[in-house]
């Protein structure tokens, strides 16, 4: 679950983690009185799921409360378009009026977790401002890691250790430490998966601040925290996506053409795989999951079919705790509600089998079997080419 750079601040900010002073506005009148409580010179930052909002115009610094007003006339109600948005862009709801900083210099720094040690790593960077891929890209040992234990945090030397790297001095130097161990601990106590400070800046006062802010958080632990779910945002997700969460289904949307409907994760990856290596483009990444009832395999045909992109669906199926018959009548009972005007093509292995395929060919469903994984992706390939 992402949040937006304002929510992620207040988050920070529990654990005194330095954030700049700001309000967020939904019309652009409200930013002069934001302007002139925050001092007259702020930066008007437009609040989407999204990096690159700056070089995309979804930030301004204005000198004054009109100038704030003009600035976020101009945001709000904009499509932003970034790397990260896609071509289709989001839409510009809310603004973040936030007070400007006397910069001194822009570092980066960023929490992950690293599944080959275990642990979560904070990495910092001198080059703070910019995509730490390129930094990675391009001058990979600019980049500085310390991994740690989120049951203890980042203990002090590591935080020294980290500051000396950034060349921090003086004030700076302490106030780096301090801004370490408390990002760390914010990371681990809210279960994030993500947090990342882009850019971290110094002041020319000696001050560490979060200029900008981002968090994610393990969709797993939210029972956890009923105070992060609040903060979700279902009008910047997708929504077959929002659609299929309420179901518990496991599903990503894609910019393909050919939607898949298959049971573990482990396997929907390798259908993916296939249907690309025989030149298809899957619109789609769907896990119905092990335990799956028919209510929900409906609800996952539906939301495969509600992709105006789909032109082809393979269904792939190997039946252990989901059974074959009752993936077909799910599969039948969707058709039903929704007209299948697309190549249907099934592949079904395992648990009660041959009753699941009885069914759907008892079925008025227009589809065409599988006869194994490459055949199936084969064949679903070729009917939406109409081979």
């Amino acid at each position: 679950m992402k949040v937006h750079e304002y929510q992620a601040k207040e988050i920070l900010a529990r654990y005194k983690v330095p954030v700049p002073r700001g309000i967020l506005v939904t019309e652009a009148e409200a930013a002069r009185a934001a302007a002139q409580e925050l001092g007259g010179r702020v930066v008007v930052k437009a609040q989407v799921h999204a990096g690159g909002r700056g070089k995309a115009g979804g930030v301004k610094l204005v000198a004054n409360p009109d100038e704030a007003v003009e600035a976020a006339g101009q945001i709000l109600g904009m499509k932003l378009i970034t790397k990260q948005t896609g071509a289709e862009g989001k839409l510009v709801r809310k603004v973040l009026v936030e007070e400007a900083l006397p910069i001194a210099r822009e570092l980066y720094l960023g929490i992950v977790l690293d599944r080959s040690q275990g642990f979560p790593v904070m990495m910092a960077s001198k080059f703070g401002g910019m995509e730490i891929e390129e930094v990675a890209a391009s001058n990979p040992e600019a980049i500085l890691k310390a991994p740690f234990d989120p049951d203890v945090g980042l203990l002090p030397f590591m935080a020294r250790k980290l500051a000396f790297g950034l060349e921090l001095e003086g004030d700076a130097f302490k106030a780096g430490t301090r801004f370490m161990q408390a990002l760390a601990r914010a990371y681990a106590d809210t279960d994030a998966s993500l947090a990342e400070i882009n850019p971290l800046i110094t002041t020319t006062d000696g001050r560490v601040i979060a200029l900008d802010a981002k968090m994610n958080f393990d969709d797993n632990s939210l029972f956890r925290h009923p105070d992060v779910v609040e903060m979700r945002d279902i009008a910047e997700e997708e929504p077959l996506e929002v659609e299929a969460s309420k179901f518990d289904l496991n599903y990503i949307k894609l910019d393909g053409n050919i939607g898949c409907m298959v049971n573990g994760a482990g396997l929907a990856m390798s259908t993916m795989d296939i249907i690309k290596f025989y030149g298809g483009e899957p619109a789609n990444f769907l896990d119905v999951g092990g335990g799956a009832s028919q209510e929900r395999v409906a609800a996952a045909f539906r939301i495969l079919l509600s992709d105006p992109n789909v032109k082809g669906v393979l269904i792939n199926i190997f039946g252990g705790i989901v059974r074959c018959d009752m993936i077909a009548r799910g599969v039948i009972e969707a058709a039903r509600q929704v007209e299948v005007n697309v190549p249907l093509v099934v592949r079904l292995e395992g648990t009660n089998v041959k009753e699941g395929r009885r069914l759907l060919a008892e079925s008025d469903l227009d589809l065409i079997v599988g006869d194994g994984m490459a055949d199936a992706a084969e064949k679903v390939v070729n009917a939406v080419a109409g081979k």
